[in-house]
């Protein structure tokens, strides 16, 4: 089975001034399709550079990111723009959505990119919409729903160009514990559907949603292994 990501020897080094900087020191990860992954460490250890490596919003210093088979370490900004607009979905734990558009509008919005009729996206978008349960509020502007349905917003608008990977960065951070559930058991019905989810967070029990769980510590992969709770023989 090839791998959906495929990254080797992977490193990222920002300079500080004089000082370099060494986030991610050789990374060596796959990713297949379908699969169902956390990315977790303390602050500093390396798992939100390499969740903008793998989501093309940064680029490496070293080793190489095959993404579907395809070379994307090596790829001009207009091609990561591209990739990161057609195959990668993501959500934030910010939510990111724009305060003067409709939940509808918001969600429609990176699919003027792909080029469709206006229509079309709107026809899209409100489909997407009722999929993460808000059909009864396409109209509502972001400070009219509370912050688990703006988040719903923020995971219909991930999936609106079928994405063959959706990415979400600590995205029950800014959320409540029972919203957080449900957000998170979307994330599992997702999954379901046939998604491959990259979920990063320093939450364990949000980490126990993933089928695998990959630890990082300074920079390098500390453990990689099966949720012996969620995987079944």
């Amino acid at each position: 089975m090839e791998a959906i990501i495929s990254v080797r020897n992977l490193g990222k080094t920002y300079q500080m001034g004089t000082t370099e900087v060494k986030a991610l020191k050789s990374v060596d990860l796959d990713i297949f399709r379908n699969e169902y992954v956390a990315l977790m460490g303390p602050s500093g250890s390396g798992k939100s550079t390499l969740m903008n490596l793998l989501g093309c919003l940064d680029t490496p210093s070293a080793g190489e990111y095959l993404l579907s088979g395809e070379q994307v370490s090596e790829m001009g900004d207009d091609e990561l723009a591209d990739i990161r607009n057609r195959r990668i979905g993501f959500v934030f734990q910010t939510f990111n959505l724009l305060p003067r558009l409709s939940a509808l509008e918001n969600v429609a919005l990176p699919l003027v990119y792909a080029g469709l009729s206006k229509e079309d996206r709107l026809s899209k978008a409100r489909q997407v919409l009722t999929k993460v349960g808000l059909g009864d509020r396409v109209d509502h502007k972001p400070n009219e729903l509370s912050g688990g349905q703006r988040q719903r917003v923020a995971v219909a608008r991930a999936l609106v160009n079928d994405p063959a990977i959706i990415l979400a960065d600590e995205p029950t951070g800014n959320l409540d514990t029972k919203t957080s559930y449900e957000i998170m058991a979307m994330f599992d019905e997702l999954h379901k559907d046939g998604n491959t989810i990259i979920l990063v967070t320093h939450e364990p029990d949000i980490a126990e949603h993933a089928l695998r769980v990959v630890r990082l510590r300074d920079g390098l992969i500390e453990s990689d292994e099966l949720n012996a709770a969620r995987v079944t023989v």
